[in-house]
């Protein structure tokens, strides 16, 4: 039931619901009113006062319009709308006042502050700041934290907006932080100088208005006006989280969250946001062919030729990695099965089902986790395969929601009931059903994990999750946790009996960028990929690719959404892109594949995928049902032992490395002295 009031805000009257704060119907009406504290994702506080606005006819003093709604106010003497101002004399000495008080203590740091640029506290300063202080007793300092390798602190710099302790508590699910003190005493500290245990910290950065957090790896090492900024798509897990690359000349310097309200809303995992400097270790920036049981440098045209004279007439299997975009996936299928050879994609045994999109996508969206009242986990821990989405099923949990996991007991950062860990449990469920007011009343969700799938049951229990979801009357979301799976799954990049069927007989294996497969001895390798990482390893010819900062690319998230990530810098050495080696292979081979710019390979690709050109549009997916198979009795297992260390970017990053020891030292048993 809808609650709208007519309101007139600078002598603009539009109308809002009822509920609706101040500073939120002043967004609607187009004004802009400063904040610290405010944040839309975040409880309110009201702590910082500089959002204070002029309410006609109120008490004689300015009000805060993030904590005052639309239908507290009343309406003039004639029953006419109520009147607010915001930019009146009585609101700029308030707002002045505020801006006094704030300064009183912040140091004179701006020359050398990683926030200089892009801070909320200088942008306000010069809007409402005045050139002197009254100020004349001691200025007062405060020790800085230690709160891990990722945020840098300067707590004298902090204004006390508690953005920071608003989201460790309500977003990332963890209680470190907090303020203690009163007056001039308050501070913002964490609990026995603990560090922070969350993979979603490095979002404290980014909520900060001044720089009092800020990021320890990109520290000092540019400004914002030197950056060449590029709009992209995260590949560290399947969520697809929107993001922003910041470029300085060829190099990486850091990666920040864009605000997409159906993927990530404005949130990035900490691995997302601080892998950068692994795009410049252990990267493969020419060519090289195994001479004599050696790997010796080559160049390309020798790298080409030796390739395509290992494939000529052979055997063919080719595989496809976790971060490789979709035209690199289409041209690989292209070049491969002209060949008379296979091609797979499901290098992690996912036992995901051909050429049903409804089964090994699902037909939810992430936003459906907003107004899930029930929602069912199997098989997966989501704050390891993908923290934002964890932090979305956080929220409908704080919201109301019932979560109930079957699979290994882990901490989710929320309450669930744990209905078991083997297959048993789903089958039980199942027979036990839902009742009518249930499934009629209640909205659910069923998310089934790529751990779940992985055994030589994982079909059955797709299909036991399509049953539950049915009887249930939920959406099924399937979370994927590699990157370019349901690209590749869409364009048809599998063969019937999954991998060890692809490379059964092979004589030759094209190996793009996947990393986590153990290949035998005896097959000749071919390994494309950004990373000397251990597919490079067993590589008899490599051919360097770019990494996914580095050429444009289609990705498709795990609800289906496609999605483009943008060319940042430029693949380093001779490293070319993906696509283009495929297609310079082809020719190598006799076989030229049919087009000659990336514009040519999408055009054929949507030719035969015509969804691929609905970017950000969740296609909508029919049902159909899978034949259900025997269960196993196995527990099961989960996709991802180690969150930092999942792909080959992560491996070769220093920073992961050390966040990973620090997670596994974490978890390790404390002893008694400890």
């Amino acid at each position: 039931m809808s609650d709208l009031r007519k309101i007139n805000i600078d002598g603009h009257e539009i109308e809002v619901e009822g509920a609706m704060t101040l500073i939120q119907a002043c967004e609607v009406a187009g004004i802009e009113v400063p904040r610290f504290c405010y944040h839309e994702r975040l409880s309110i506080a009201g702590n910082c006062r500089m959002c204070l606005v002029e309410v006609v006819g109120g008490p004689p003093k300015p009000a805060a319009s993030c904590a005052m709604q639309v239908r507290d106010l009343r309406p003039g003497p004639e029953g006419q709308p109520p009147v607010v101002k915001t930019n009146s004399p009585m609101v700029k000495k308030a707002r002045e006042g505020v801006m006094e008080f704030l300064l009183i203590n912040h140091p004179l740091d701006c020359p050398i502050c990683d926030q200089g640029g892009e801070c909320d506290l200088q942008d306000q300063a010069m809007a409402y700041g005045v050139d002197f202080s009254r100020f004349r007793e001691a200025k007062r300092a405060v020790d800085d934290l230690d709160l891990g390798p990722l945020v840098g602190t300067a707590m004298t710099r902090c204004i006390s907006c508690t953005r920071c302790v608003r989201f460790t508590t309500e977003v990332a699910g963890i209680t470190q932080m907090g303020q203690t003190g009163r007056g001039e005493d308050a501070e913002i500290t964490s609990y026995l100088n603990q560090t922070l245990d969350s993979n979603l910290q490095g979002n404290i950065i980014d909520l900060c208005p001044v720089g009092a957090l800020t990021s320890k790896p990109y520290a000092f090492t540019a400004r914002p006006w030197e950056l060449t900024k590029t709009e992209s798509i995260d590949v560290m897990d399947a969520l697809g989280s929107n993001i922003r690359v910041d470029t300085k000349g060829r190099e990486v310097m850091r990666i920040l969250p864009r605000n997409h309200d159906g993927v990530n809303e404005e949130w990035i995992s900490d691995k997302t946001r601080f892998v950068w400097d692994g795009l410049r270790r252990q990267r493969l920036d020419r060519p090289y062919v195994r001479i004599d049981g050696k790997l010796k440098p080559a160049t390309w045209p020798e790298a080409l030729s030796a390739a395509a004279t290992a494939m000529k007439g052979k055997k063919l299997a080719g595989l496809i990695g976790d971060l490789v975009p979709v035209e690199a996936a289409f041209a690989l299928k292209q070049l491969v099965e002209g060949q008379g050879g296979k091609v797979e994609c499901r290098v992690d045994n996912a036992r995901l089902p051909i050429g049903n999109r409804g089964a090994y996508v699902g037909t939810a969206a992430i936003e459906d986790i907003d107004d899930a009242d029930m929602i069912l986990l199997i098989g997966t821990n989501p704050r390891d395969e993908a923290p934002v989405l964890n932090a979305r099923i956080r929220k409908a949990w704080s919201r109301g929601a019932e979560v109930a996991l079957i699979g290994p007991a882990a901490d989710l950062t929320y309450d669930y009931y744990h209905a078991g860990t083997d297959r048993q449990a789903l089958a039980d469920m199942i027979a036990e059903g839902v009742s009518d007011e249930t499934r009629d009343n209640k909205k659910s969700l069923v998310i089934v994990g790529q751990g779940a799938l992985r055994e030589a049951d994982g079909l059955a229990v797709l299909a036991a999750a399509q049953k539950m979801a049915e009887i249930s009357g939920s959406g099924l979301l399937v979370l994927h946790s590699a990157a370019g799976r349901v690209g590749a799954m869409d364009i048809g990049a599998v063969t019937e009996g999954g991998i060890e069927a692809a490379i059964d007989g092979a004589e030759v294996i094209y190996n793009l960028g996947a990393d986590e497969v153990e290949i035998d001895a005896g097959a000749f390798v071919i390994y494309q990929g950004s990373h000397g990482d251990r597919g490079a390893h067993r590589a008899d010819v490599i051919l360097p690719g770019a990494a996914y900062t580095e050429e444009n690319g289609l990705f498709v998230n795990t609800e289906g959404r496609p999605q483009l990530a943008m060319r940042a810098g430029f693949a380093p050495g001779e490293a070319k892109e993906n696509w283009a080696i495929l297609r310079a292979l082809s020719a190598e081979l006799g076989a030229t594949l049919p087009f000659d710019s990336l514009a040519q390979l999408r055009q054929a690709l949507v030719a035969e995928v015509p969804h691929l050109a609905q970017i950000d549009q969740v296609p909508e997916n029919a049902v159909e049902a899978l034949e259900q198979g025997p269960l196993g009795t196995a527990s099961f297992r989960i996709a991802v032992d180690d969150f930092y260390l999942s792909n080959p970017i992560a491996r070769a990053s220093a920073l992961m490395a050390e966040l990973s020891a620090a997670a596994k030292a974490r978890r390790a048993e404390k002893i008694a002295a400890e």
